[in-house]
């Protein structure tokens, strides 16, 4: 860490103001509140145009430009010495899911802009500008693909494309931002970044059952998503002895045991999930002829992944084999595992040494728009505990002294990327 980046006091690094950032989550998180203490505030929605509206007018109260792109992106830019160097960048989104909580995409957001605060209230000037960015429409549930903003930006999938999404009224996207005037006229990814960083809660539980307060984030876990259809016979319960039946339900059972196993198998990081279950007939006394289930396989590496559909695919053969039961997997959906950058990942372990904060590896199981950042500059996240692990849901917590923790690391590490402007 540049040991010039100090407080007053010149002994001590420079913090983050505690109470401003947890006053600004608060504040924006009284745009959708709801009634258990969380927030709904879909994308595109004029709840989501009030959540943009505060922000982009807290950007420039602190002296920031704010430019949107075509997929109403936001770019909130404060200058550096040295404004051709491409900016160090931080974000995540502030739309939420219909039960959402406080923070999931929204401390990323503020605590970009704390950061900005904090630069000048130190009167800091960086080499390189710093910019804070929220993307639209990342939970995706009001709009399909997730992460849509950030991959437009990147380029996974065209402008076109997520313009053409409706939601379940039939409203389209391009319609939903001139409506709320949030499309702007830059073209998504005609836009620099020199690195990236994004804070979040884990989501999880791991850091909270380690009681460690910083996530230092290597990568996010690669996904596989399958439907798996079994088909049998049906036929009476009682009549039809054991050994003369072709049950899809219990074929089902052991692949479902299987998905699970296979991820046990491959730990530190393996996750396996059955989450959608349907039976025909779905009778008390019909032994099950067909059932449809999802399969959701996740690890740190695709060799990883790959492994384990193969392991399940096998055995799935192995079940048609034995009882008679035909069984056909067939793909819906694959994310690629995501590495960060060694040196995003190392200066977020060097802020949290030098803050004292106690640290670990982290992965992330759930997508970021970090992800998509990391196919076009060097990234890093930082991972902060939430209670319980709980997210997506209406009573999701954290810490205020996590809330700081993290963002006091994501000041020191932005600041190690852009620099210290010498006089």
């Amino acid at each position: 860490m540049n040991p010039n980046i100090t407080s007053n006091n010149g002994t001590s690094p420079i913090r983050i103001n505690s109470q401003r950032l947890w006053d600004s989550l608060m504040e924006l998180a009284k745009i959708g509140a709801t009634p258990k203490g969380g927030v709904c505030r879909l994308a595109l929605t004029e709840l989501d145009k009030e959540g943009r509206d505060l922000v982009s007018r807290w950007a420039r109260e602190s002296g920031m430009t704010v430019t949107i792109d075509k997929i109403g992106n936001g770019f909130l830019r404060r200058p550096g010495r040295n404004n051709d160097l491409p900016p160090v960048m931080t974000g995540s989104h502030i739309d939420t899911q219909p039960t959402g909580g406080k923070f999931d995409g929204n401390y990323g957001v503020l605590a970009g802009l704390e950061v900005v605060r904090t630069l000048n209230d130190h009167n800091i000037e960086t080499e390189a500008p710093i910019e804070v960015a929220w993307w639209t429409n990342e939970e995706g549930s009001r709009f399909v693909p997730v992460m849509m903003g950030s991959g437009v930006f990147a380029k996974a999938f065209t402008l076109e494309h997520a313009y053409a999404a409706k939601d379940t009224e039939g409203k389209g996207v391009k319609e939903e931002l001139e409506r709320i005037g949030y499309i702007g006229t830059e073209e998504p990814g005609d836009h620099p970044i020199g690195s990236y960083f994004e804070t979040h809660i884990e989501q999880g539980p791991v850091l909270e059952d380690n009681d460690v307060t910083i996530g230092v984030v290597t990568g996010v876990l690669g996904i596989r998503w399958f439907d798996c259809t079994v088909t049998g016979m049906e036929a009476h319960a009682g009549p039809t002895p054991m050994g003369l039946r072709r049950d899809a339900l219990q074929a089902s059972s052991r692949i479902m045991q299987e998905v699970v196993a296979s991820a046990l198998r491959h730990a530190p990081h393996g996750r396996g999930t059955v989450g959608m279950v349907r039976v025909h007939p779905n009778s008390r006394n019909v032994i099950p002829g067909a059932v449809t289930f999802t399969i959701d396989l996740r690890n740190s590496s695709d060799t990883l992944v790959d492994q384990m559909t193969a392991e399940v695919k096998a055995f799935a053969q192995k079940v048609s084999q034995e009882t008679g039961c035909s069984i056909e997997i067939v793909p819906t959906s694959s994310y690629p595992a995501q590495s960060f950058s060694p040196d995003c990942i190392n200066a977020v372990e060097r802020a949290a040494t030098a803050l004292g904060y106690s640290h670990m590896p982290a992965v992330s199981g759930a997508g970021h728009d970090a992800v998509y950042m990391a196919r076009l500059a060097p990234a890093g996240m930082i991972f902060i505990p939430c209670k319980d692990g709980i997210s997506h849901n209406e009573i999701e917590d954290a810490k205020p002294e996590h809330i700081t923790a993290g963002c006091n690391v994501l000041l020191h590490a932005m600041l190690e990327k852009a620099g210290i402007a010498q006089a």
